[in-house]
């Protein structure tokens, strides 16, 4: 197995964007009732996170099947490291108050792309879906 940092350097030296990032997959510790009463806290605090410019996406998972929601979610902050981004997910009240548990991983974003559409005069930003 690769040590991470190594094989960040040798991605980044390759042209590679190399931006780690760190990925939480949240879910229910198993009191449905808790997860709805936190609810509004925990989008109070994403939003905090996204004004930060710590929160880069959140969101819900579909089941295994892709028609169902489990419950289950996944958050992507940025943080200058692992122990940082753990604490930003513990200061989320979902976890916090647990109605939530998660697991937190690095994610080292080397490939890909996303389209912005800016409209200045109409003062609107969206991501395309193509």
């Amino acid at each position: 197995m690769a040590d991470w940092n190594e094989y960040k350097a040798a991605s980044k030296k390759r042209g590679s964007l190399a931006m780690e990032v760190f990925v939480i997959e949240s879910t229910p510790a198993g009191d449905p009732e808790l997860v709805k009463q936190t609810l509004a806290d925990h989008l109070a605090y994403q939003a905090e996170q996204e004004q930060a410019g710590t929160l880069m996406f959140a969101g819900p998972l579909s089941d295994d099947s892709g028609e169902n929601m489990n419950g289950s979610g996944m958050i992507i902050y940025k943080a200058a490291n692992l122990e940082m981004a753990k604490n930003i997910t513990e200061k989320d009240p979902m976890h916090s108050r647990g109605a939530r548990v998660y697991k937190i991983r690095r994610w080292l974003i080397n490939e890909g792309s996303l389209q912005v559409n800016i409209k200045l005069s109409a003062q609107s930003v969206s991501l395309s879906e193509d």
